[in-house]
């Protein structure tokens, strides 16, 4: 595996850090060649502690440090943040923005036209290297921009390349998805609970049943609906199930939610 040039990650959150964990567990590279922006001191000693790496609140030093520059940093301030580094970037510099809803275009205009720009939508699960990413580039990028990109990502779990006007809708499915499952995997923790189970095995076989059911997709690569059948038999228990789910509504919820999602991440760019 090629290592990578020097990364800036600009913003320390819980994004930026599940990337930066995920590039140090899958090796691609090393903790000396990244370097935080980050303005709390408090946050900025957690990293430097847990992770070793260096951090800065200078946009200047993080920018003559680096080649790739990381933006994850939340849409609302992503305006001040372009205008703080627009006047330290250079022509080798590759921009790779993970803010929902904040366009391609937007990125230009507020680091230059000619800048070469990626826009990524993770998830958080990348912490675990299981994350989820689909990108997009401007006019500007080349083809080994794109791969270093897809490398980055692909180093965190999948990324794939998209058109631009489907990353709204990327963020509204896998961007916020961990969210609907965490809420689902705790619907069925009290469901168990519920029913009878102890917190802790309800809690054990629940998450056992989600990564078991998602793993077996994932490798039969059959529709979903075809493997809910092979666990519906007539007249029985998870029919009973799925009828009160459809009853009040699940399928119809989730598809809601994720336009609903999808709809914000638009909002947010405006």
């Amino acid at each position: 595996m090629k290592a990578l040039q020097a990364i800036g990650m600009i913003g320390g959150g819980q994004m930026g850090e599940a990337l930066i964990k995920g590039l140090l567990a899958s090796g691609l590279t090393e903790a000396h060649q990244i370097i935080v922006a980050e303005p709390s001191a408090l946050r900025q000693k957690y990293l430097e502690t847990i992770y070793k790496v260096q951090t800065t609140e200078s946009a200047e030093l993080l920018a003559q440090k680096s080649r790739i520059l990381i933006l994850a940093v939340k849409p609302q301030i992503m305006e001040s943040v372009l205008a703080l580094y627009r006047e330290h970037l250079r022509a080798e510099h590759l921009i790779i923005s993970i803010a929902a809803g904040i366009t391609l275009r937007q990125l230009e205009q507020g680091l230059g036209e000619q800048r070469r720009i990626i826009r990524v939508m993770p998830n958080t699960p990348a912490l675990v290297l299981a994350g989820a990413s689909a990108m997009s580039g401007n006019k500007n990028i080349r083809q080994e921009d794109m791969a270093l990109c897809s490398q980055i990502f692909s180093a965190v779990g999948t990324c794939a390349e998209v058109p631009e006007n489907l990353l709204d809708a990327v963020t509204g499915l896998s961007g916020s998805g961990p969210g609907y499952v965490f809420t689902f995997l705790e619907a069925m923790i009290d469901g168990g609970v519920l029913a009878g189970i102890p917190r802790p095995l309800a809690e054990q076989l629940a998450l056992q049943t989600l990564y078991g059911s998602a793993k077996l997709a994932m490798e039969t690569k059959e529709p979903a609906a075809v493997l809910k059948g092979r666990v519906t038999s007539p007249g029985g228990t998870t029919i009973a199930g799925l009828q009160v789910m459809e009853r009040d509504g699940l399928r119809g919820t989730v598809m809601a939610a994720i336009k609903v999602a999808t709809d914000r991440s638009k909002e947010l760019g405006n």
